[in-house]
């Protein structure tokens, strides 16, 4: 058992305990309150106020009960500390009022009319006065515990409810680190691990020294299996639909010609684009190259690559193409995620992405995106 458990089931014995104390002092109290007539009692008195002491042993569970076994005892005048008692437990456990009203009538009238007799004129207006009080104070007593408990649960609610919001908050902040995270994982590191396989496999093939191709082979493989892994991580780091953020990009539309430069491929990169885009829109120009360079490379080895960035007033076009390729594909791991990571990134800047591959292995990678300052 936890110690919070402990600590609850404590809580829960010392609460028993403190209520079975309390009924046993209030019944010990009405007890007192008749022993000094027992005397002049008849026999059917005492068995009406022994009944009324009984009943408030279980007014907790059932207070009307209570409060019926009660009555009798206060009709015939054998008894008054036990009725409050037992209209108090009502008023603690009824909400609705007519019932509250009809039992504060009923205890008034067997107040005032002790043994069905009126009281002496004389003492008619007094006895008015403490009837009144005598059955208005327990219920206004019980309704005022009734509301501090409602208040009570309504506030733990209210606390209960702030939690679990704010466990959401941090689970959304969380799947939208997830997936940053998963996107800058496959963005940067794919690309550069693509790449290194690329080249061990063109080393594995060219060098002459057995040597230099079998340690070529170790790479070409190494990376190959951290391809594999990253996918995997990507996987489980991604957050469908999360958005991502407005974190200020690294790369710039100054870092194109040295992506295109360490691609490795025959690529001829046009651009006519304007220096006043917004660094999140120079950032998805940036990885939409990338992806298509990282693609190219992957599907059609040897195939010459046109990367093109033009701006308009309104847009900022970027396309990827490739020719078929001249060689056999590299068998690299890929999960799909990065075209589905580019488009999501598209579709968050309001922008939309085309992918057509033809018969003969070429392929043609477009994104259009609406054109921004970083002012706008």
């Amino acid at each position: 058992m936890t110690l919070r458990a402990r600590d609850r089931l404590a809580a829960v014995t010392r609460t028993r305990w403190f209520a079975v104390v309390t009924d046993l002092a209030l019944a010990g109290a009405a007890v007192v309150d008749v022993v000094v007539l027992l005397p002049e009692w008849t026999p059917f008195e005492v068995a009406l106020a022994a009944i009324a002491v009984l009943g408030l042993l279980v007014r907790r569970r059932l207070p009307w009960v209570a409060f019926a076994l009660v009555l009798p005892g206060l009709v015939v005048d054998a008894m008054t500390i036990a009725a409050p008692i037992a209209l108090y437990s009502v008023a603690v456990r009824e909400r609705r009022l007519p019932p509250l009203v009809a039992a504060g009538a009923v205890t008034f009238a067997c107040f005032l009319l002790p043994d069905w007799q009126l009281p002496e004129l004389d003492y008619l207006a007094p006895s008015l006065l403490y009837a009144l009080l005598y059955a208005a104070t327990p219920i206004a007593l019980g309704a005022l515990v009734r509301t501090r408990r409602e208040l009570s649960d309504r506030v733990a609610d209210l606390s209960a409810a702030r939690e679990a919001e704010r466990r959401r908050d941090e689970q959304d902040v969380l799947r939208r680190e997830r997936a940053r995270l998963s996107r800058e994982m496959h963005d940067v590191v794919s690309h550069q691990v693509s790449l290194i396989a690329v080249q061990a496999g063109a080393l594995q093939v060219s060098s002459p020294d057995p040597a230099a191709r079998t340690a070529a082979g170790v790479i070409r493989s190494l990376a190959v299996r951290t391809l594999d892994e990253l996918r995997q991580m990507v996987g489980v780091l991604r957050a469908e639909g999360a958005p991502t953020g407005g974190d200020k990009p690294q790369p710039t539309l100054d870092d194109l010609p040295r992506l295109v430069a360490d691609s490795g491929l025959p690529a001829e990169l046009v651009t006519h684009v304007t220096d006043d885009l917004a660094p999140p829109l120079q950032r998805a120009v940036y990885r939409t190259i990338q992806e298509g360079l990282t693609n190219a490379r992957k599907h059609a080895p040897g195939a010459a690559v046109r990367v093109s960035v033009r701006t308009s007033t309104t847009t900022i076009d970027v396309v990827v193409e490739n020719d078929p390729p001249t060689g056999a594909a590299l068998i690299l791991p890929s999960g799909g995620a990065g075209l589905r990571g580019l488009r999501e990134r598209t579709e968050l800047l309001g922008g939309r992405l085309t992918a057509a591959g033809g018969p003969d292995g070429a392929f043609r990678l477009a994104v259009s995106l609406p054109r921004r300052t970083p002012e706008s």
